[in-house]
């Protein structure tokens, strides 16, 4: 794992979130997507070397509505650089980490993710990105 890619930070309402993150953080949204797979709509900021994802359920099962339902508004993950998500997922699945998917998944700002789950990560969901060329 090279660095941190972002952080997540599961949210209510996107629009009056991006307001907010934009004024917290003095730069503005540089990109919006919505991630299907996922049922997410994500808004997405950049400060120095750190990103920031918002995310907003787009439907109430999405996993992003039940996290909201369950623990608030907050930090949902932390997301992780890597140069060969195929390699870093077999690598932890052979140390007994539990991933959430056998494949990577795309996932929003032209990744390939997996997540891994927090039973055995410590209470943390990680994900894994590897910028999709």
């Amino acid at each position: 794992m090279k660095k941190i890619e972002h952080l997540g930070i599961a949210v209510k309402n996107l629009a009056q979130s991006i307001n907010l993150y934009e004024k917290l953080l003095g730069v503005p949204c540089y990109k919006t997507e919505t991630v299907e797979s996922e049922g997410v709509t994500t808004a997405f900021f950049k400060t120095g070397e750190n990103k920031i994802e918002l995310l907003e359920a787009a439907h109430t099962e999405s996993p992003i509505a039940k996290f909201i339902d369950k623990k608030g508004e907050g930090i949902h993950h932390v997301a992780f650089d890597v140069d060969d998500i195929y390699a870093e997922m077999k690598r932890l699945k052979n140390s007994g980490f539990q991933l959430l998917n056998e494949e990577p998944k795309r996932g929003a700002d032209n990744k390939l993710v997996c997540f891994i789950h927090p039973k055995s990560a410590g209470g943390v969901l990680v994900e894994l990105c590897q910028e999709i060329r």
